[in-house]
């Protein structure tokens, strides 16, 4: 098999490296590639791959607000091109998405048919490519994926060690609920997804929901941190709004007997690696 990774030096492309190692692999990332040229298409399409997994975006969401333009071509012209060139090669692409395309106002899970209401930059240019990796090429996978983190030292986890260490105390959100997930069990996902042959749209992320700051204190318990006081706080200022509560309900997935772990069991599990490492 011969798989094309976009993003792969990131948390989740590295994840996607190894859940995909028995393949052939074509790692497309910056410097040496540029997913916003046309003419990346012909790279891919040189390959003949058998699948592409599109995991590539610009994901600093206040960064975004502040430079919307490289937004657009990275997360709306890139996953254009990437769809073009599964269209070319005849293959099936997997476009990782993220849960900010919904607004958060629902008061219930989402669903995979409920209507998007991006409330950023980010958020807008990410629906863009789910729309364009739909519109190009018929066999999709759009995957929406929560509050990631893994194989990388800067994320939320490694964020909250730090603060710890040099501070000694932190403030963090309650009102910001979302599902932390696992960049391993996301990988592992995608490939019992990908060979499925049943196209469109799914949520995977790991089970649960907490606030940023329920996550913070349960990393730190897991550290042996627990003594760390994490003050509570509300509408933090930031330049992009962000949607309050989304809860990903993973029904097309499951209905396929794809499912994740609670996200306490996965993140107890990358704990103990850090430990090791």
């Amino acid at each position: 098999m011969r798989i094309v990774i976009t993003g792969s030096k990131g948390q989740l492309g590295t994840s996607l490296n190894a859940a995909f190692s028995d393949a052939q692999q074509l790692e497309i990332d910056l410097p040496e590639y540029d997913i916003t040229r046309l003419d990346i298409v012909e790279t891919l399409v040189a390959f003949e791959p058998d699948l592409v997994i599109h995991a590539a975006a610009v994901t600093n969401v206040d960064g975004c607000e502040a430079d919307p333009d490289l937004a657009y071509r990275v997360n709306a012209i890139g996953s254009r091109n990437m769809a073009l060139a599964a269209q070319r090669a005849d293959c099936p692409i997997i476009y990782i998405s993220t849960d900010y395309v919904f607004d958060g106002a629902k008061g219930a899970p989402y669903w995979e048919t409920d209507r998007p209401n991006p409330l950023s930059v980010y958020a807008a240019t990410k629906l863009a490519g789910e729309q364009l990796v739909r519109e190009l090429t018929p066999k999709h996978y759009v995957t929406r994926i929560a509050w990631l983190y893994g194989d990388s030292p800067r994320n939320f986890c490694q964020t909250v060690l730090r603060l710890a260490r040099e501070r000694g105390e932190m403030t963090m959100v309650t009102d910001e609920v979302g599902s932390p997930t696992y960049a391993p069990d996301v990988a592992r996902a995608l490939a019992a997804l990908a060979v499925t042959g049943a196209y469109g749209t799914y949520h995977l992320t790991n089970s649960g929901v907490c606030s940023r700051h329920e996550w913070a204190c349960a990393i730190l318990e897991l550290a042996g941190l627990a003594h760390v006081p994490v003050q509570r706080a509300q509408d933090y200022q930031r330049s992009a709004r962000v949607p309050k509560r989304v809860e990903l309900r993973n029904t097309f997935g499951a209905a396929a007997g794809i499912t994740m772990r609670p996200w306490r069991d996965a993140l107890a599990e990358y704990m103990a690696s850090l430990e090791q490492g």
